[in-house]
């Protein structure tokens, strides 16, 4: 077995991990040691030198040189990481995935002092103030530490490692990782694999939930739903089910009322949660459901495919389609807790990760440099589930990173009443993407291959306007037809396109909010052209090659 010890600096993990390692006869390493023997460098010397993106690069290859973790019970080693290690997805997928993490966590102010009186240099806080830097690192690390078991990193040394003692008393083979635990719009958000139905469970104690009510479709239930459901009975809960049906045929105002009639019929309490297990389409359904029942109850969200990890799971927003259009009649519901579990992804069909890198592309062309670079290099094997994909982690961060970019616009905004910066930002590419699917019935595209066409349209539009860089708008276009998206012309006809486009509910004042991409962030503009949409909206039908 394997410790992990995580922190901000001064929390005293090597202090910690030395007698830790002394005690269990275990090897220790602390990565700032191993950098700095490689580098023939000190630290502060790589900082100043080479600057902190060159430090990071020396800190993942010494993580990776640490090798597969060691499933064996004893501890055979004990690593005291540095205070932004975990900050790279890839880093915690390597250090948390099979080993036991542990956080050990203090106040400012207890760090603070004890940073004064250290002689070892900090380059993040060497020349600042301690106290005021701390507080920033631990607001912006908190969410990866809290992944880890949790210590009060201000007891005493003896104390510290019997409690370490302790968990690794209760530690079995890892068979689930906790990878990163925030919140969202003050729900909780855990991402991890193999984590769900423990982190339900968890969900449901903090809710004082006497039940578990699991919502889901027939696809999703055998998928992921059934495994769940009896890993829950056997924790001790009580499991009742109610199945709606599958795809956007749950999203009707008569599926409501039915499933509604189901909760009646259980006497659902309205402290009671609904745990919503399943995709997109079933989430909205179920957030829909529980924000209508009883004028509202908890809801769970636990999505099963990736449009749903990354995308419509987070910000609350729930609803169902009419004749007339997509999500028309819904509300603003927040989830209690989202459980993401990416291990539901690896029997995923190939077309819905395929598609669900739609949304993923989306958020990249916002802004997201780090996204961009990640979706070029790894998008593809994603796409095709590589068992290396998987494995390296290329899969956690894509879902970690366009995740919790989401997260962190709509925390800003919740109900969408910001301008350009604000929630609106996440439409870029859905004005188009759900006018085209909406002239296929809603059942012919997949949400997140509707969105690649949206995209595509989108800096089309933008380029014509002199608003999206040809550069930008050639990138986006290129990530889209490298990833097999938006490729194919489509058959249906352009009057239906706008039509739909006509009901589209980001209209303000008459006028259609488009959202465009530009180098310096997206632009929401409400004076584009009938007759430039038509054409771009045209050569979408026509298949990529077109042109506007």
């Amino acid at each position: 077995m394997d410790v992990i010890l995580v922190g901000l600096p001064g929390s005293g993990k090597s202090a910690v991990g030395r007698r830790l390692a002394h005690r269990h006869g275990a090897t220790f390493v602390d990565l700032d040691d191993a950098i700095e023997t490689a580098a023939g460098r000190t630290v502060p010397e790589i900082f100043a030198e080479r600057g902190e993106p060159a430090f990071r690069a020396l800190e993942r290859e010494a993580i990776a040189g640490l090798g597969p973790a060691d499933p064996g019970a004893p501890v055979r080693r004990v690593v005291a990481t540095g205070g932004g290690a975990v900050v790279n997805p890839r880093n915690r997928w390597q250090l948390y995935r099979g080993r036991l993490p542990i956080w050990l966590d203090a106040r400012p102010e207890v760090l603070a002092q004890r940073l004064r009186r250290s002689p070892n240099v900090r380059p993040l806080i060497a020349g600042r103030d301690p106290m005021g830097t701390i507080r920033g690192l631990a607001h912006d690390r908190e969410r990866f530490y809290a992944a880890a078991h949790r210590l009060n990193g201000a007891a005493e040394l003896s104390t510290l490692v019997e409690r370490v003692d302790e968990l690794l008393a209760r530690a079995d083979a890892r068979t689930s990782t906790t990878l990163l635990r925030g919140t969202s719009l003050d729900g909780q958000l855990v991402i991890g694999e193999g984590i769900a139905a423990e982190a339900i469970g968890t969900a449901l104690r903090a809710a004082r939930a006497r039940r578990a009510i699991l919502v889901s479709e027939p696809g999703a239930w055998e998928a992921a739903g059934a495994a769940i459901g009896a890993a829950l009975v056997d924790d001790g809960w009580p499991v009742e089910r109610i199945l709606l049906p599958q795809g956007e045929s749950a999203k009707r105002m008569s599926v409501i009322e039915e499933a509604a009639r189901q909760l009646a019929a259980l006497r659902a309490e309205r402290g009671e949660p609904l745990v919503a297990i399943g995709g997109g389409a079933l989430g909205d359904a179920a957030g829909f459901l529980a924000a209508s029942w009883l004028r509202g109850v908890p809801l769970i969200q636990v999505p099963t495919t990736l449009v749903a990890q990354i995308d419509s799971s987070i910000g609350g927003k729930t609803g169902v389609d009419l004749p007339e259009g997509k999500n028309l009649v819904g509300a603003f519901h927040p989830p209690a807790a989202i459980v993401i579990d990416i291990a539901l992804l690896r029997s995923l069909p190939e077309r819905q990760r395929r598609a669900a890198l739609g949304e993923a592309v989306k958020m990249a062309a916002l802004g997201d440099e780090a996204l961009f670079a990640l979706l070029e290099a790894d998008g593809e094997a994603v796409a095709r589930g590589d068992v290396a994909a998987f494995d390296s982690g290329a899969v956690g961060e894509i879902v970690e990173r366009t995740a919790w970019a989401k997260v962190e616009v709509v925390e800003a905004d919740e109900h969408e009443q910001a301008a350009a910066a604000g929630r609106i930002r996440l439409n870029l590419g859905h004005s188009l993407g759900h006018a085209v699917e909406a002239a296929g019935g809603f059942g012919e595209l997949l949400h997140g291959e509707a969105v690649a066409y949206g995209l595509r349209g989108a800096v089309r539009l933008g380029q014509a306007l002199e608003v999206t860089p040809p550069k930008l708008a050639t990138r986006v276009e290129a990530l889209l037809t490298s990833l097999g998206l938006a490729t194919t012309p489509l058959p249906y006809r352009l009057p239906a396109v706008l039509e739909a486009l006509a009901a589209d509910k980001k209209h303000a004042d008459g006028s259609l909010r488009w959202v465009l991409p530009s180098a310096e962030g997206p632009v929401v503009r409400s004076d584009v052209p009938p007759e430039l949409v038509e054409r771009v909206a045209a050569s979408l039908l026509a298949g990529s090659e077109a042109a506007a």
